[in-house]
């Protein structure tokens, strides 16, 4: 259920930073070439970001049934499986990123990697403890 709200929330910032624009990109840490493609009203920061919404919204919505809060959705344990390993992966390998995204400083890749390795921790423990639940048909 932390995990799923967590993730909400991800989304939620990822998509202010659409409505909102180059402030967000740039306070978020989303790097400055992000953030003026955005002021110039370019489409790709709006399309990259709004993947990412997409994304962390359906992560968010495994997380509320892992949780037995909404319906069993197809896939859930493979699905939550592989969202904890995605989260608790970009957490630890931030190392090997950094040489890809020279514009993002190293606090955001310390903060981001810290929340992302936090929030994949939310996900597998849930998904540890509710394993045997996982399997069983449920409203």
């Amino acid at each position: 259920m932390l995990g799923s709200f967590f993730s909400a929330v991800a989304a939620l910032a990822h998509l202010g930073c659409i409505l909102f624009g180059s402030d967000w990109y740039r306070f978020f840490g989303a790097g400055e070439q992000m953030a003026m493609m955005a002021e110039t009203g370019e489409s790709y920061p709006t399309i990259v970001t709004s993947v990412l919404v997409l994304v962390l919204s359906i992560w968010s919505i495994y997380g509320l049934s892992g949780a037995r809060l909404i319906i069993k959705l197809p896939f859930l344990r493979t699905a939550l499986v592989l969202i904890s390993s995605i989260y608790v992966l970009r957490g630890v390998v931030f190392v090997v990123l950094i040489p890809m995204f020279p514009e993002n400083s190293i606090t955001f890749w310390f903060v981001s990697s810290a929340i992302c390795l936090s929030i994949g921790m939310l996900y597998s423990v849930g998904t540890y403890q509710s394993w045997s639940k996982l399997s069983v048909k449920y409203a």
